[in-house]
């Protein structure tokens, strides 16, 4: 066994403390592990020195070596595999020292252009408990063994180095995370933008377009597909296909629920990715072979009642698509989704009103205009038979059949002025009424009496006013149409805090239960509008004593 001196033994503790310092200041993993082997060959006055550190299942999964050229190490077929003695290195805490390698039975030998080894010195790095990885130093360079000093010299060593190992990996991940929580900020943000712009979108070419274009453009990815599901069937059809060079990702424009990765990723509501070459590739289109894809994923467009739809992406790098961008695109495709769904609600509601505004208007004329209609038919019917009978009888049929069409036709004029949307143009709420009124006046010939306040609530707000003025229209719509009123009295004045409207005739009335019925939409439309500018509508009406309508919205007097 080597004696050192004191001097010798201080000055290997001095070279000791300032390497460990050094260390310590190495943030870089990969450049931490070659500098702990370069100082453990001097340390050790080795030859050849490797670090092995391990992963997180206990397997080598970096190996750093020293010594030998790189044009050297590149002509081993491949890098230490933890077998032989680095393998019980792997499994042990405590220091192996060998005289000569060779000769001890657990050496698996060496791979080809390796150079030849003998005296070996092997020492776990260990952090609290922790197996991190190994030193190994081979090849004293006098040719000698490696002593007891240079053993104990180097689990010093050792020592320091998990140190510092545990702070570079703790630091690299602090990076990884950094630049993780960096990327997500940033994908965040994109997805906040784009769903902002397809909330307010109704056009379904454009969300898809700007989507697929904000992920390929994000991530890199070429190319990107999408499958939407038609209507009531259970068929996904191709619709839109964004990125070069592939010319589309799947052989065939359709897929049933359940059929390929499409329908799969759309039955299940959760991704498929396919690896290329790997997965049932069957379906795909050649192009996507013919210029070398790696991986395309599926991600279902999950809206709030259901999947509308597949988005597919795919690439042709060599790395995985990770979870952070899975991440990303799942996040976009649950708002392409949702966008969409809200795309079709718009639809239909849009449909539903158009359906309930004809079954309005072929009401109103069944009951009105056609059956007028109808009634002049059986007039002139009538003077067809008294022609030779009675003249002066026909004769006076045909007036009455005159009068009745000239009557038809103001309720003509009157209804299709009704269905014209009214609106105030540069006039104060009085004026637009009087204007309302003087339409009414022509096209009915019934006498309407109109008051309010000299300066025409000029200051009223043009929501307010706007709701007023349509609820007067509807309320002399409702006295044309229904009520077969002489006079209607309609009053705008305004109190401290509101502005009022009354309309009231004179007509036949109804019973209050009937009110839907003998109004047809126009009560819910009056409700609607003055309740959406904070205000209400209050009808009354007896049978015999005509109907009063009593509108306010809410106003100040507070200049």
């Amino acid at each position: 066994m080597d004696t050192l001196s004191c001097e010798q033994l201080e000055e290997r503790m001095a070279s000791l403390h300032r390497a460990s310092v050094d260390l310590v200041k190495e943030s870089s993993l990969d450049a931490l592990l070659k500098r702990i082997a370069e100082e453990a060959c001097r340390q050790a006055r080795a030859r050849y020195a490797a670090v092995g550190v391990l992963g997180e299942n206990g397997e080598l999964e970096q190996f750093v070596p020293v010594g030998m050229l790189p044009e050297d190490i590149a002509k081993m077929p491949h890098p230490p595999r933890g077998l032989g003695l680095i393998g019980e290195l792997m499994r042990a805490d405590e220091p192996m020292r060998l005289p000569d390698i060779g000769s001890d039975p657990r050496s698996a030998g060496f791979p080809k252009h390796h150079p030849q080894m003998n005296s070996f010195l092997g020492v776990p790095i260990l952090y609290g408990g922790e197996h991190l990885g190994q030193i190994y130093i081979t090849n004293k360079i006098d040719g000698g063994e490696f002593t007891e000093a240079d053993e104990q010299i180097i689990q010093t060593f050792a020592a320091y180095a998990a140190t510092a190992i545990r702070n570079a990996k703790l630091y690299a991940k602090l990076m990884e995370n950094e630049a993780d929580l960096t990327q997500k900020n940033r994908n965040l943000a994109l997805i906040n933008d784009l769903a902002a712009a397809l909330a307010s979108s109704t056009d379904i070419d454009q969300i898809l377009e700007r989507s697929i274009h904000q992920v390929l453009e994000s991530l890199q990815l070429e190319v990107g597909e999408v499958y939407l599901i038609q209507g009531d069937s259970k068929r996904l059809s191709l619709v839109h296909h964004q990125g070069s060079p592939v010319r589309k990702l799947w052989s065939q424009p359709q897929f049933r629920m359940g059929e390929g990765a499409v329908g799969q990723a759309a039955e299940s509501g959760a991704p498929m990715h396919i690896h290329i070459p790997g997965s049932d590739t069957r379906k795909l289109d050649y192009s996507v072979t013919e210029h070398h894809l790696t991986q395309i994923v599926c991600f279902p467009l999950n809206g709030r009642q259901g999947v509308q739809g597949v988005l597919c992406v795919g690439t042709q790098r060599p790395r995985p698509i990770d979870e952070t961008e899975k991440q990303f695109i799942e996040a976009i495709s649950s708002w392409v989704g949702t966008a969409l769904e809200n795309v079709h609600l718009s639809l239909q509601q849009r449909r539903l009103a158009v359906l309930e505004e004809r079954e309005r208007i072929g009401m109103d004329l069944h009951d009105g205009v056609i059956q007028s209609i109808y009634a002049v038919g059986l007039i002139l019917e009538h003077a067809r038979l008294l022609m030779r009978e009675d003249p002066d009888k026909a004769y006076n049929r045909i007036v009455q059949a005159i009068d009745s069409l000239n009557s038809t036709i103001r309720d003509i004029r009157a209804y299709i002025l009704d269905l014209r949307p009214h609106q105030l143009h540069d006039e104060n709420l009085l004026q637009g009424i009087r204007r309302l009124v003087s339409e009414f006046r022509a096209n009915t010939l019934v006498e309407v009496s109109l008051q309010g306040p000299a300066d025409g609530l000029a200051d009223l707000p043009d929501a307010p006013a706007l709701a007023l003025f349509h609820i007067c229209q509807e309320s002399l719509a409702n006295a044309a149409k229904h009520a077969r009123a002489h006079h209607v009295y309609v009053n705008l004045w305004r109190t401290v805090d509101r502005a009022l409207l009354e309309v009231r005739d004179d007509g036949r009335g109804f019973e209050p239960d009937e009110v839907r019925l003998a109004l047809g939409h126009g009560l819910p439309n009056m409700q609607t509008r003055a309740r959406n500018v904070g205000g209400d509508v209050d009808i009354s009406s007896e049978p015999g004593e005509g109907t009063t309508v009593l509108a306010w919205v809410p106003h100040s007097n507070e200049s």
